[in-house]
């Protein structure tokens, strides 16, 4: 039998959704004739489990962590380069940026696990249109977003110096439109810089036209820029403070941990926020939440402490949290040698922070996802951007704050005689 015949034989699967309410268990809810979901196909979610979710998640958590850690290795071997000296601004692109790629991808990756969850792309035909449509949206967002990255980073940059180089916002611009696009590139000259601009730009109504092939993704092109736009901005004030920072001597390693923690926390919380859409989509109607989740604002121990299968996904990845940064710190060590703080307590400052921003960003998750479902709104293309970009800014603050707080600690600790107290092994 095919997908959908399958799908239909599960129906009454309760168990791959987790526990549900007794209230749902023990038969019918008496829910009002206003607030009656339509019925619509259920859709198994496949039998999870503890284990079951944890090793999904764990192989490219671990892949992802890696290739974050790498990133933060190469940011602080090329923030010495001239130009990363001369153009502050690009350091403060780089949050955004790095944000922006988990804004447009992971939002990308939720709408195609949604559709493929709830048999949309079950048809061959309907399924190239989808995934098509979705490609050719991701890279007008990119093109669109890159350029008002770099015009975010250029105005901030000019707020804190007072100063703004035209030749500098060329270079800028098409560094983060070229970033946006193909992941990286670099240009030495601003001619090149505003056709490189020009070129991608001239792209936008091709992509367009592949975009109209399916009318909901046409719809997130008119509709859906407010997120990704609110995203880059809240991510550009994490920049700013990676800018601020970078150079100075008490803050040194910046560069190193700033794409892993905030690349991590983004991953994170993008995972739990697809899962909770989908359920959405599996288990009701936009504009309507099921009676089990009618509370905007759950106490933090429903979203962590109970039997749902929500809440089980959010324990397991908040357990992730600090053997994955312990292993991604040891690696990063491994790499650096004795160029990285020694500083016990800054290993439990960075644990601490980063365990905090993901408890933060999964609390809010389950609370953006139900506001935006109550509004009848797709949470796969409205939540995951609001929600890495405070990642970023949440992870770029915490991080700065670890390190002031571990050099006012070795301070206090040399003045007092005592160094031993806040230093690892030599």
């Amino acid at each position: 039998m095919d997908g959908a015949e399958a799908r239909q034989r599960r129906l009454e699967d309760h168990g791959s959704l987790g526990r549900l309410p007794a209230a749902l268990e023990d038969g019918a809810l008496n829910i009002p004739e206003s607030q009656e979901v339509a019925p619509k196909p259920r859709v198994e979610l496949g039998g999870e489990t503890t284990l079951s979710i944890g090793l999904q998640v764990t192989i490219p958590f671990v892949f992802a962590g890696l290739g974050l850690s790498m990133a933060g290795v190469l940011l602080n071997y090329f923030q010495h380069w001239p130009v990363f000296v001369e153009v502050k601004d690009l350091l403060t692109l780089v949050p955004p940026l790095v944000g922006l790629k988990g804004n447009l991808e992971m939002t990308l990756a939720s709408r195609l696990s949604t559709a493929a969850n709830t048999g949309q792309i079950d048809d061959p035909q309907e399924q190239h249109k989808i995934i098509s449509s979705n490609l050719a949206l991701v890279q007008v967002q990119a093109i669109v977003v890159g350029f008002l990255a770099a015009l975010a980073a250029l105005l901030l940059g000019a707020i804190s110096r007072e100063e703004l180089d035209l030749v500098k916002m060329g270079l800028l611009c098409a560094s983060s439109v070229i970033t946006a696009f193909l992941a990286a590139f670099a240009l030495d000259s601003w001619y090149l810089a505003l056709g490189a601009c020009v070129v991608f730009i001239a792209l936008i109504p091709l992509l367009v036209i592949i975009v109209k092939q399916s009318p909901p993704i046409m719809r997130i092109l008119k509709y859906g820029w407010f997120p990704i736009i609110l995203a880059m901005v809240i991510s550009s004030f994490g920049g700013l403070i990676l800018s601020k920072t970078i150079s100075e001597q008490q803050f040194k390693g910046m560069a190193i941990f700033t794409p892993v923690i905030c690349g991590v926390g983004g991953n994170l919380v993008a995972i739990q926020t697809s899962r909770i859409s989908t359920y959405l989509h599996i288990w009701s109607t936009p504009g309507v939440l099921p009676l089990w989740m009618k509370k905007f604002w759950p106490n933090p121990c429903s979203t962590f402490c109970t039997s749902e299968i929500n809440s089980m996904s959010a324990r397991i990845l908040l357990f992730m949290v600090i053997p994955g940064h312990l292993v991604f710190f040891y690696i990063i060590c491994l790499v650096e040698g004795h160029s990285l703080t020694n500083s016990k307590s800054f290993v439990v400052l960075y644990l601490l922070a980063s365990l905090i921003q993901v408890t933060i960003l999964l609390y809010l998750a389950e609370v953006m996802v139900r506001l935006t479902w109550h509004q009848a709104l797709d949470p796969d293309s409205h939540c995951i951007p609001y929600l890495t970009g405070l990642g970023d800014l949440l992870g770029t603050g915490l991080l700065a704050l670890c390190f002031l707080i571990d050099w006012l600690l070795r301070s206090k600790a040399v003045l007092d005689g005592h160094p031993e107290l806040v230093s690892g092994p030599p």
